[in-house]
């Protein structure tokens, strides 16, 4: 059997004829950089994560970006966040001449560890950052609690959390800003690079309408250094259209989720995700630990199961970071998960069959 680890294809093939049209909608009018499509999305985005505002960009990237500029982050200051994520997370803070600051994860949770802020906040602190990675909210209830206690504004990394829940509220509207990434291969993807900024301040929100398009609050007037970070209007087509499956697609990957845990329960040496009470992950990914991981890996590829890494390296241990002078043993949580972590396959399309014979060969290469 093969077990793809992601299946594009599958989910393009209920949608296609939708997608289509709506496409044809932004030939015909041939407003391909913003655009209606574009705006419409903006709307029915913010609406679904419960926020006042939502400004589309090409990337997750430059979402983070512009919420850096957007609170004044520049050099001399420090944003911390956590070393276990994609880079695109400290780019931002690397992009507008400020220092990422690292804080340890949880053990079982893999997100920020609250405990640890307190300690990692100096004069020069200027945001904290934390990510819902793999699409496992962070303890937002104790982060905002130092965070105001220090009076610093949160940013999200929401890029893997697309509908995801902390005490029954979306993530993406806890803190002041929230980022959001619609690569391809996210629960709610594009057909290409896209992202979105998410805030209830609206100045905030005028502010990265702004810096997205040349620095541009009306045409041809530039009162600031801005970018070209603009949502085509083919990918706001379709985001609009897959928005309306998403909580579908999403409980389908928590229906996958549990199937998984059940099928490895037993299994020593194998430690599958978990959620903290009154959570509720959307599983961008379902990231198991185990030791001797790489045989494990490809001991599932001979058996034609496609499985992926993230992330092998954590950021601080990146020779792009060298010059922050961490050495291995710095953050022993998250190179410890960096170390034995293994994603299987995870989209909503995963059969009962498909996941039974990954539990199965997981099984067999354990043995």
């Amino acid at each position: 059997m093969q077990v793809p680890f992601l299946d594009l294809k599958a989910q393009y093939s209920q949608i296609g004829p939708e997608v289509l049209a709506a496409l044809a909608e932004v030939c015909q009018s041939c407003r391909f950089a913003l655009g209606p499509k574009v705006e419409a999305f903006e709307a029915a985005f913010a609406e679904y994560c419960g926020a006042e505002h939502c400004v589309g960009v090409n990337s997750g990237t430059s979402a983070l970006h512009l919420a850096m500029r957007c609170l004044n982050v520049g050099a001399g200051d420090e944003v911390i966040t956590v070393p276990m994520t994609f880079v695109a997370t400290t780019w931002a803070v690397s992009y507008v001449g400020a220092t990422p600051v690292f804080v340890d994860i949880d053990p079982v949770w893999r997100t920020m560890d609250p405990s640890l802020l307190d300690s990692a906040i100096t004069p020069r602190t200027k945001a904290i950052l934390p990510v819902h990675l793999y699409g496992q909210p962070a303890d937002m209830g104790a982060i905002l609690e130092v965070a105001e206690a220090h009076g610093l504004p949160v940013v999200e990394d929401a890029a893997q959390a697309h509908g995801a829940r902390w005490n029954g509220r979306r993530v993406g509207t806890f803190g002041r800003i929230a980022a959001f990434s619609f690569y391809p291969g996210k629960n709610l993807g594009a057909y290409g690079e896209a992202g979105a900024l998410v805030t209830n301040d609206a100045e905030i929100a005028a502010t990265a309408r702004a810096l997205r398009d040349h620095a541009q609050r009306r045409r041809y007037h530039h009162d600031t250094l801005g970018y070209n970070y603009r949502m085509d209007g083919f990918q706001g087509a379709v985001l609009g259209i897959k928005l309306r499956h998403l909580d579908e697609w999403n409980a389908a990957r928590r229906r996958n989720a549990e199937a998984y845990r059940q099928r490895l329960a037993d299994l020593d040496g194998v430690t599958a995700p978990r959620e903290p009470a009154g959570c509720e992950g959307v599983y961008h990914l379902f990231v198991i630990e185990a030791d001797g991981r790489d045989d494990i890996a490809q001991k599932l590829n001979e058996a034609g199961i496609a499985t992926g890494l993230h992330y092998p390296v954590p950021v601080h241990l990146q020779p792009a970071y060298a010059h922050l002078g961490l050495a291995e043993g710095s953050f022993p949580v998250a190179e410890r998960l960096a170390r034995r972590c293994l994603s299987l396959p995870m989209y909503p399309e995963l059969t009962a069959e498909q996941i039974q014979y990954v539990a199965e060969t997981l099984r067999a290469a354990l043995a």
